[in-house]
């Protein structure tokens, strides 16, 4: 009788994949460090822009100095004035005022009431560098302390010292808000508030010309200071 075949035996089992070792190397900081030299680059860049740009003003504002006894080379205008740039930065409360009120600032009590005039409604504070041609004696005195608009294109300046601008010419109403824009941009004089006329009764008659009127040139050729 033959022995029995062998049992099948079972088929080893497959290595398992070997486990990789862990890498004892750092991660590559390269594009960290690369990114911060771009930023320290363009730090150090505009840092000597703006060095040179502060020493370029303060050279220019030295020889100006010296050469022009001014600051910014002579330039006069309502930047140059710091009572203007404050204003920018804290308007003040505009004034509301009668015609009462603003006779008071006709340049007779200076220390009292700071030399006023108005256009058209608005007021302008004159003081600074006015008071020599608006002040008492000065040769337009006739327009302190009053709104005298009419006569501000009319040249009438016996008849037409008033706010009155009925009957003016659409180039005549022109030439008034050029010379509103003329104290307003003035690098001295400042804008302060209204005045507050009454009513202006339409049964009046409109103001007469006169015969030695001279329209005043308009705002932009201004002789008045």
């Amino acid at each position: 009788m033959s022995a029995p075949p062998p049992s099948p035996q079972p088929d080893p089992p497959s290595a398992a994949p070997p486990t990789p070792a862990p890498s004892l190397s750092k991660p590559s900081t390269a594009p960290a460090v690369s990114k911060r030299r771009q930023q320290a680059a363009s730090g150090s860049f505009a840092g000597a822009v703006l060095r040179w740009t502060l020493l370029a003003l303060a050279t220019s504002a030295l020889l100006s100095r010296a050469m022009t006894q001014t600051w910014v080379w002579g330039y006069e205008g309502k930047w140059t004035n710091p009572a203007k740039i404050r204003d920018a930065l804290f308007p003040p409360k505009q004034l509301e005022m009668t015609e009462a009120q603003l006779a008071l600032h006709d340049g007779s009590r200076p220390t009292e009431y700071p030399l006023y005039m108005a256009i058209d409604g608005d007021v302008y504070d004159i003081s600074d560098g006015g008071m020599r041609n608006y002040g008492p004696g000065g040769p337009y005195h006739v327009f302190a302390g009053r709104d005298a608009a009419r006569a501000f294109v009319t040249g009438c300046f016996k008849t037409h010292l008033t706010h009155d601008l009925r009957g003016l010419t659409p180039a005549q109403l022109a030439t008034v808000a050029n010379w509103k824009k003329f104290y307003s941009n003035h690098a001295k004089y400042r804008r302060v508030g209204r005045v507050m006329h009454p009513p202006i009764d339409p049964d009046l008659p409109i103001p007469e010309p006169c015969d030695q009127g001279k329209p005043q040139p308009p705002a932009g050729g201004a002789k008045v200071v």
